[in-house]
C-alpha cells in the first residue's frame, strides 16, 4: 500500500484524486474549536464556519467510502445535534450515537449537570453496514448481579469500560512522553477506544482511515489488526511521531493485554489475527526525542 501517512491538510488529500484507496472505516476525531493553541490550525472558526467545515470533510469521506462502509465521528456532547445534522446532509446514515463515559471525576458545572461523556455517532454509507461484528466483552458485574455471565455480554451504545488518558496516574504507560516525563500530547486517544470500533466495523484486509491522526493510534491499532491504514496529519511533529510509531510498535501499544475481553466473541479469530502483523518492541523507552509541538490529538 502507498505511504500510509500523509503530511498536510485531510481536505486537500481527500481531494487529490486516485491515489487514495477505497475507504472502510474512518475515526473522525477533528478539533473541536475550543480554542486551543495548535501549530497548524486555527481552533477559534465561527461556528458557521467550523461546521461547514466538517460537512466538507464528512463529503469527502462519503465519497471515497465503499458500499456500507462506516464512520466514525466523535465531538463533545453539547455538539450532538450539529453532528447528526452534518451526518444527514452529507448522505450518511445514522446508526448508533455511542456515549463514551468517562472514568474521572465530570468536569462540574455550575448551572447545569456535570459533564461526563463524549459522543461518537456512528454511520454508514447506505441503510445498513457492510461489516458488523457483534462483540462480546466481560465487564465487571453491576452490585446488585448475582451470577456471573457465562457468556459475556453484547457491546452496547453505552462505553463505561474504556478508561480514557487522563493526565497524570491512570495515562499509564500508555501514553506518550518525552525524555523529560511530560506527555507529548494532552488528548491522546486510548488504544481500547479504536480497537473496539476497528473490530466492530471492519474485516481483515480492509482500509481504516483516520484524517486527523494525531499521534497514530488509529493507524496502530489497525496495522495489527491487519488492516490496512491511512491517515493524514498537517503538524510534522505529529506525523514523525506516528512514523516511529509505526515502525515498532511499543509494548504499551500492542493491543494483545485486551484479546481476553473480547474471549466470547464469536468467530473472533476471524477478525482478529492469531499473529501480530508486526514486531512489538518492548526493549525502547516509551519517550520520545521530539520538539515539544501542540498538535491535534
Amino acid at each position: 500500500m502507498q505511504k500510509q501517512v500523509f503530511q498536510g491538510d485531510c481536505l486537500d488529500y481527500l481531494a487529490s484524486g486516485t491515489h487514495l484507496p477505497e475507504l472502510d472505516v474512518t475515526f473522525l476525531d477533528p478539533p473541536f474549536n475550543q480554542d486551543k493553541d495548535y501549530n497548524y490550525h486555527n481552533d477559534k472558526l465561527s461556528d458557521e464556519d467550523y461546521w461547514q467545515w466538517m460537512a466538507q470533510i464528512s463529503h469527502q469521506i462519503y465519497e471515497r467510502t465503499s458500499k456500507g462502509g462506516a464512520l466514525y465521528f466523535m465531538q463533545r456532547e453539547k455538539n450532538t445535534e450539529f453532528v447528526l445534522r452534518c451526518l444527514r446532509e452529507t448522505d450518511w446514515t445514522f446508526q448508533n450515537l455511542i456515549i463514551w463515559k468517562k472514568m474521572t471525576s465530570a468536569v462540574p458545572g455550575t448551572s447545569r449537570y456535570g459533564k461526563h461523556y463524549q459522543i461518537i455517532a456512528f454511520a454508514t454509507k447506505g441503510k445498513a453496514p457492510r461489516v458488523f461484528n457483534k462483540l462480546r466483552i466481560s465487564p465487571p458485574l453491576p452490585a446488585n448481579y448475582k451470577y456471573e455471565r457465562e457468556n459475556g455480554m453484547f457491546v452496547t451504545d453505552v462505553w463505561d469500560d474504556i478508561r480514557e488518558l487522563t493526565s497524570g496516574y491512570f495515562a499509564g504507560d500508555e501514553a506518550l512522553r518525552r525524555d523529560n516525563g511530560e506527555r507529548f500530547h494532552a488528548q491522546q486517544a486510548p488504544i481500547a477506544l479504536l480497537l473496539r470500533i476497528i473490530l466492530s466495523s471492519s474485516a481483515i484486509g480492509d482500509v481504516v482511515f483516520d484524517p486527523f491522526a494525531g499521534t497514530g493510534t488509529t493507524l496502530v491499532v489497525a496495522k495489527q489488526l491487519g488492516r490496512g491504514t491511512v491517515g493524514a496529519e498537517i503538524d510534522p511533529d505529529n506525523v514523525a511521531c506516528i512514523e516511529t510509531r509505526l515502525k515498532s510498535i511499543r509494548e504499551a501499544d500492542s493491543i494483545t493485554r485486551f484479546y481476553k475481553d473480547y474471549i466470547h466473541t464469536d468467530k473472533l479469530n476471524e477478525i482478529w489475527p492469531n499473529t501480530s502483523p508486526v514486531k512489538v518492541n518492548s526493549d525502547e523507552p516509551d519517550m520520545l526525542d521530539l520538539p515539544l509541538f501542540r498538535g491535534f490529538g
